[in-house]
């Protein structure tokens, strides 16, 4: 089984392909809707500004593949913004349209804190969980970002907190996305990883 990254131009994707080549998995980059459409797992990393996202899956014309593709069952994992663009919209680019997959949007973490919310947290398990499989309760994972989706949308699997409670891994079908950098967060992280290799095989 081979996971296809959307490559849109987000500056942790070689990291994110070195995660799953030290697992052993086969990966290909991919910026072409062909791809995407015949892809067997699909994996959607991203850092940095939502608009540049959402601007550059439409550009590239990788939206209606993409959508096509997870209403049709193919495994899919987001990364940070790979989650935050399943939702309808995010306030951090607010006229522009989401992946509208998953209900709700994406608010801005209060500014009573330091932001970005960077560095290592935990997580608090709402529910099983498939990704988090064979990881231990008090795991850290290494978060990067300012914006979040609202941990009360039924798809949360597990939450973190920063001066907020929001959510930190997603489980809906087909779904799975987390808002922390799975190739950043070292044995726990890679584990995250392993389980989605085993779900999307």
């Amino acid at each position: 089984m081979k996971v296809t990254i959307l490559d849109y131009g987000a500056g942790n994707v070689p990291s994110v392909e070195r995660a799953l080549q030290r697992l052993g998995a086969d990966s290909q980059r991919t910026d072409s809707p062909e791809c995407i459409s015949k892809a067997e797992a699909l994996l959607l990393p991203g850092v940095g500004h939502y608009a540049a996202l959402v601007r550059a899956l439409d550009e590239k014309h990788l939206r209606a593949p993409l959508v096509d593709a997870i209403r049709r069952g193919m495994p899919f994992l987001g990364i940070c913004l790979g989650l935050q663009v399943l939702f309808k919209s995010s306030e951090e680019a607010s006229q522009l349209h989401g992946l509208n997959l998953l209900p709700g949007s994406v608010s801005a973490l209060p500014r009573n804190v330091k932001l970005p919310h960077m560095g290592w947290n935990q997580l608090e398990k709402k529910r099983s969980s498939s990704l988090l499989a064979g990881i231990g309760a008090g795991a850290y994972f290494y978060f990067a970002h300012s914006y979040a989706a609202l941990a009360s949308n039924g798809s949360t699997a597990a939450t973190c907190c920063h001066g907020a409670e929001f959510s930190a891994v997603i489980e809906q079908r087909n779904i799975f996305a987390v808002q922390f950098h799975p190739e950043k967060s070292g044995d726990s992280g890679a584990r995250v990883l392993r389980n989605f290799l085993e779900l999307a095989a």
